[in-house]
């Protein structure tokens, strides 16, 4: 049995990954891409080298980083960078409307297709841009229940899932007056008209002060969304549990013991019932942001050993 198909709930049981040559990486390059309707977006790449990307048993290997409904790339440098220095090409993308994206309407979207779309552009570029063929695709928080969205839309781009205290089943919901003020701004055409995130307090993503302090200050940070992109996030729901029926690709699940943003039981019971191979890593003490625990080593650490035994798989396939 591949070492894949074993569940397991703390990340010391995971073999540790191989080592690897390490590039020092100075940070990304900011450049745009373009997205499924021909505008362009704002990616961080992350190389191993300036000229030559990382490989793994002489296979390149390439990552598509996908944030949360609240935060942005720069949430996310230091396992970007981690990856970078294992080998790994990561590609961190902005969601439009999101981060460092001014040119489409912030917190909006047109329809829920037009996610997957804009990933999978992503995906072609880092496939094109390293010969990796197929890439990893990542989710943090709501970015998760993208990425195994896309994992459905386009298979033939992704070659492992990794989901990171992904938001499939959330504890934090719109409260129903909410959802009622939503549905007649949507229905007087007013798809513009603005709510706040529900997810407001910084403590909901981690104990760490520095990082509480972080979030209350960032200013690229969204604080709320429009009526249509909720209404759109709603209709993402049903086709992330189709997907989560059909997905083959190995999936990796991360999970923040104390997550009170997420249903963790739920979540991996979802994640268990797939055919994919699978691995399940619980971290003790931690929080729904696993990259801002104040020791997100062993974190890290899984990251590069999930994508070395993905690799390791492929190359015998």
């Amino acid at each position: 049995m591949s070492p894949l198909s074993q569940g397991t709930s703390r990340f010391a049981l995971i073999r540790p990954a191989r080592p690897h040559t390490v590039n020092p990486i100075m940070g990304p390059d900011e450049r745009t891409y373009t997205a499924g309707d021909g505008t362009e977006l704002p990616v961080w790449v992350w190389s191993p080298s300036k000229k030559v990307p990382g490989t793994f048993f002489g296979r390149p290997a390439a990552l598509v980083y996908l944030h949360g409904i609240q935060s942005h790339s720069g949430w996310y440098e230091a396992s970007s960078r981690h990856l970078a220095e294992a080998g790994v090409a990561v590609y961190q993308i902005e969601r439009r409307g999101s981060g460092r994206d001014a040119d489409h309407e912030r917190g909006h979207v047109d329809r829920a297709e037009t996610w997957p779309q804009d990933v999978a552009k992503a995906a072609e570029l880092a496939r094109d841009e390293t010969g990796a063929g197929s890439v990893h695709l990542m989710g943090i928080s709501w970015g998760g229940k993208l990425a195994l969205a896309c994992g459905a839309h386009r298979p033939d781009l992704y070659r492992s899932l990794i989901l990171s205290a992904p938001g499939i089943v959330p504890v934090v919901d719109v409260v129903l007056l909410m959802k009622v003020r939503i549905a007649g701004r949507l229905l007087a055409g007013d798809d513009l008209a603005r709510f706040p995130i529900p997810i407001d307090d910084p403590h909901l993503f981690t104990e760490n002060p520095d990082r509480v302090r972080y979030i209350a200050e960032d200013e690229l940070s969204l604080r709320d969304l429009t009526a249509r992109f909720m209404y759109e996030s709603r209709r993402l729901d049903p086709m992330v549990r189709a997907a989560a029926a059909t997905v083959r690709v190995p999936t990796l699940l991360l999970l923040a013991e104390h997550d009170r943003v997420i249903n963790n039981e739920a979540t991996r019971a979802l994640i268990y019932s797939m055919a994919a191979r699978k691995r399940v890593i619980t971290y003790p003490g931690a929080h729904h942001t696993l990259e801002f625990e104040v020791a997100p080593q062993p974190y890290f650490k899984d990251l590069v050993a999930w994508i070395d035994q993905v690799e390791r798989d492929a190359r015998h396939v």
